[in-house]
């Protein structure tokens, strides 16, 4: 792969090239991006979307607008960082007008993009969607689809959504938020299709990146990008995009040790486990007079994170770097943190979240509680929507279906479409949102 190509600032629609010596750089490419993503109505439900915590009262509990926030500035961080070695490395990449600052936007802005796809009620809401599919009253579809269209909705992906999010086109809105080409390959993690799922243990192949629907457009911008193939016949998948490592990082880094100072701070985890876990990263910058001198519990959390997060950005660049040739040319199946120097103890910190977070009676209750909320929404629409298409829709389906939003009330024409057309105006909705409209269905509401 070439950087000139995996730099690439077209959007969709484009018939000419925009090169980066003519972009203004008071309103560069990248930025526009970055601004795109950030005024959309898609970004700005994730102040009400699940992190850790679902329905968290919370105040200090991380949500996944500011999770996505927090992940953006690292991965900017990151992305100035190899964007700076990678220059003085390939210094030819100046004289086609690229500059540090252009890594670090593109890296940002897909970052600050990365969970914008992710259903309400967590990682949890993407299993109950598919759950609803592949055990529940919606495998009486399962007949009219494909075996590949079968595979996206039975194991929805909050990566491939939010692709779609950044990407399909609807009436008068062609290509959506016109996310460059270099951006979406930084936000694309894992660049395949559903099936087939896991052919190998290569950190591409780990999850599917995109909807059949989106296939055509997916490999447009994989062909523009230059991304090497390595899938053969009917199947379409590539190596990744050397930026979306970076991505990938960004959001190690923050959830491990974020995700772990909010379990602190909510008391699910004893204080002395960061001293004794965090001491591990940051034994060669920290300042103990001035860790000593902090009075409270947050604010000495707050002091270890940062400094925590400060030595993992660094590493993440020492080893993009050690491995940018191998990355390349597509011989570099892990994650950047799988090579972390850190590793080891990054695990520990993970492994004590999970015991004491993730599986904790709050975040179990209120999962349970997010299932039931999903296959009772996905049932009711898919059925009221099937029956209208199908004519044969009851008056209570004709009522269900003046529930959804304007852009919602349209017909799609396969049995794969109508579904997928669902299940993405139910992965929009806010946590909140969600269970409104469930209290409503349920005769709930005052």
């Amino acid at each position: 792969m070439k950087w000139e190509e995996l730099l690439s600032l077209k959007r969709h629609g484009d018939t000419n090239k925009r090169l980066r010596k003519d972009q203004d750089d008071t309103r560069l490419g990248f930025e526009v991006d970055y601004d795109r993503i950030i005024f959309s109505s898609a970004f700005r439900s994730l102040q009400d979307k699940t992190q850790v915590i679902p329905l968290s009262k919370t105040d200090f509990v991380h949500n996944r607008l500011t999770h996505s926030l927090e992940v953006s500035v690292v991965g900017r961080s990151i992305g100035r960082l190899v964007g700076k070695r990678v220059l003085e490395k390939r210094p030819y990449l100046a004289e086609h007008g690229y500059q540090m600052n252009d890594f670090g936007t593109i890296v940002a802005a897909a970052s600050l993009a990365h969970d914008i796809g992710n259903p309400p009620f967590g990682h949890s809401g993407e299993k109950a969607i598919g759950e609803y599919f592949k055990t529940g009253r919606g495998k009486q579809y399962q007949d009219k689809l494909t075996d590949k269209e079968w595979q996206d909705i039975i194991d929805f992906e909050g990566n491939a959504n939010g692709f779609s999010v950044l990407t399909t086109s609807r009436e008068g809105i062609e290509g959506a938020l016109r996310i460059s080409y270099a951006t979406l390959g930084a936000f694309m993690k894992y660049p395949k299709e559903s099936l087939p799922k896991k052919p190998t243990s290569r950190i591409c192949d780990k999850k599917y990146g995109f909807f059949q629907q989106d296939k055509a457009f997916f490999a447009d911008v994989a062909k523009e990008l230059g991304l090497i193939s390595n899938k053969t016949g009917n199947d379409i998948g590539f190596e990744r995009h050397p930026l979306a490592y970076l991505v990938e990082a960004a959001d190690d880094i923050c959830y491990t040790i974020i995700d772990f100072e909010d379990g602190i701070n909510l008391g699910l985890i004893q204080e002395e486990y960061a001293l004794e876990y965090l001491i591990k990263l940051v034994k060669n910058g920290i300042d103990i007079k001035k860790y000593h001198q902090l009075t409270n519990k947050e604010d000495r959390v707050s002091y270890l994170r940062a400094l925590a997060i400060g030595s993992l950005i660094n590493d993440a660049v020492k080893v993009f770097m050690e491995n940018e040739d191998a990355i390349l040319s597509g011989n570099f199946p892990f994650s950047l943190m799988d090579k972390s120097q850190y590793n080891a103890q990054m695990n520990d910190i993970i492994q004590l979240s999970v015991a004491n977070v993730y599986q904790c009676k709050e975040v179990v209750q209120k999962e349970v509680v997010g299932y039931r909320i999903i296959n009772t929404l996905l049932d009711k629409f898919c059925t009221a929507y099937h029956n209208k298409i199908e004519g044969n829709a009851s008056s209570y389906d004709v009522i269900i279906l003046k529930l959804l939003p304007d852009r919602f009330q349209f017909q799609k024409e396969s049995v794969y479409d109508q579904l997928l057309h669902i299940c993405h105006f139910v992965s929009l909705l806010t946590d909140g949102k969600a269970l409104e409209i469930y209290n409503i269905i349920e005769g709930n509401r005052n």
